[in-house]
């Protein structure tokens, strides 16, 4: 009997798994990112952590907060816990598994005819099963494997809602910059309205104007106010988006500087295409979920062979008490349990077949998701770079805007323009500037998107 057991163990250790092992695919990349700037040699702006990026004190005080509190977090660092536990139930199977029952007659029996050391309804018994699972073709490891993906696979999407977390915080705080800045203008822009509309109804009154004129300028001073009523609804409706992120009901935000005062690195070197697929949280999730559906193509080959399992049994029995703990009453049997399929094999082989399409749909997934990857940082590349040009030619046009209405000022109070050329010079420069508040946004949101798009340094604490 030892030498049977000891041939099978050995048997066992030297074993392969049935199935593939997995091995990362092979995915081609650029040499570098099509739209990126600067030498490649440069660290990737990735490498930062958020703190670093985003220098606002107040701006890292929310997103600490949002790491705390957010419930989505919450509920992805509850999901890693629970494939910890998966992992390990699933490395249990590597251990006998021991189980043990009594037997206590004591409501009445028809008769004492059980034998002493032989367990029945009628005896008093006290058992202990033995039950191990010898892993011949692999079934248990591949399916730990699969179980050890899992809960990989759970710690990369906990990593990627940080990374949505965080990125999202810091956006929407830029979006909030962004509606005070454009409702100080129109409140600015309506003030300086409403006090050309008074003059306009002085100079009608006194026939110097036409009631057209008027007319004109109280359109303006009414589209003034249309939109300080806009940005003071999509402000507080902003304020509410943020609350959510922080796990807290709708409130007001703090603020700290100013959307023109936010500081961002001058260059934003992208790094190497390859660093993406060791970084970005939702590529390693999708190649942990690959690994598990190769690892479980093993676990279903190995259920169509037969199983060998290790089975005893120790315990005493007896059809009376007295005699229970009697050497006569003493009984075990050990052996081996083989089982395998029969009828079911074709069915057996249909589960093969499914582990394998499935593995298949994973592996398509996986290279989406790269694709997407890389489409997510180009587009981010283009957005900075264009995003700083495209604001440095507004500051020009807002400046000239603004050099444009004192002129027309001083021609109208000199008598040698109407107030017509004042009326135009004004809702020019109002327009310039709100699209100049939405171009710094978008300069600053296009840094924060590039960094999230490389998988940036999104760690869990600060180091305040």
């Amino acid at each position: 009997m030892g030498i049977v057991l000891t041939l099978l163990l050995s048997g066992l250790v030297s074993a392969c798994a049935l199935g593939p092992d997995y091995s990362r695919p092979d995915v081609q990349v650029s040499e570098q990112f099509r739209m990126a700037e600067g030498p490649d040699s440069l660290p990737s702006i990735a490498n930062l952590s958020w703190w670093e990026l985003l220098k606002d004190p107040t701006l890292q005080e929310l997103i600490n907060v949002a790491l705390a509190e957010n419930k989505d977090l919450k509920r992805a660092v509850s999901a890693i816990e629970e494939f910890e536990a998966r992992l390990a139930a699933a490395r249990t199977s590597f251990i006998p598994q021991v189980e043990d029952s009594s037997r206590l007659p004591a409501l009445g029996r028809a008769g004492g005819f059980a034998l002493d050391g032989f367990p029945s309804d009628f005896s008093y018994s006290v058992l202990g099963n033995l039950s191990w699972e010898l892993d011949v073709w692999g079934r248990i490891r591949r399916s730990t494997e699969a179980s050890l993906a899992d809960l990989l696979a759970r710690e990369e999407n906990r990593r990627a809602v940080v990374l949505a977390l965080v990125s999202g915080v810091a956006q929407a705080y830029f979006d909030l910059l962004q509606f005070d800045m454009q409702l100080d203008i129109a409140k600015r822009t309506l003030e300086s309205w409403e006090e050309s509309v008074r003059i306009a109804s002085a100079r009608l009154r006194g026939g110097i104007t036409s009631k057209l004129d008027a007319d004109q300028f109280e359109s303006e001073r009414a589209n003034a106010a249309a939109r300080v009523a806009e940005f003071e609804r999509r402000r507080i409706q902003k304020e509410n988006e943020l609350s959510v992120l922080l796990g807290s009901n709708p409130t007001h935000i703090k603020r700290g500087a100013l959307l023109t005062e936010q500081v961002m690195p001058p260059e934003v070197p992208a790094g190497l295409p390859s660093e993406l697929l060791q970084r970005r949280p939702d590529i390693l999730q999708a190649e942990q979920g690959l690994a598990a559906a190769t690892a479980r193509i093993g676990v279903a080959k190995a259920a169509r062979f037969p199983s060998v399992t290790l089975t005893g049994i120790l315990g005493v029995a007896s059809p009376r008490l007295s005699n229970l703990f009697t050497s006569d009453a003493r009984f075990g049997v050990s052996g081996f349990n083989f089982a395998g399929p029969l009828l079911d094999a074709n069915a057996l082989g249909f589960q093969q077949d499914v582990a394998e399409a499935q593995a298949r749909q994973t592996l398509a997934q996986y290279e989406q998701t790269i694709l997407v990857a890389f489409k997510e940082v180009e587009d981010a590349l283009v957005a900075v770079q264009t995003a700083r040009e495209q604001r440095q030619a507004q500051i020009e046009q807002v400046e000239a805007l603004r050099s444009a209405l004192r002129l027309a000022n001083l021609r109208y109070h000199g008598g040698v323009t109407s107030y017509i050329d004042v009326l135009i010079a004004k809702r020019n420069l109002f327009d310039a500037e709100l699209s100049l508040t939405e171009t710094h946004r978008l300069h600053l949101v296009s840094v924060v998107q590039l960094y999230k798009a490389l998988g940036g340094g999104w760690p869990a604490t600060s180091a305040t």
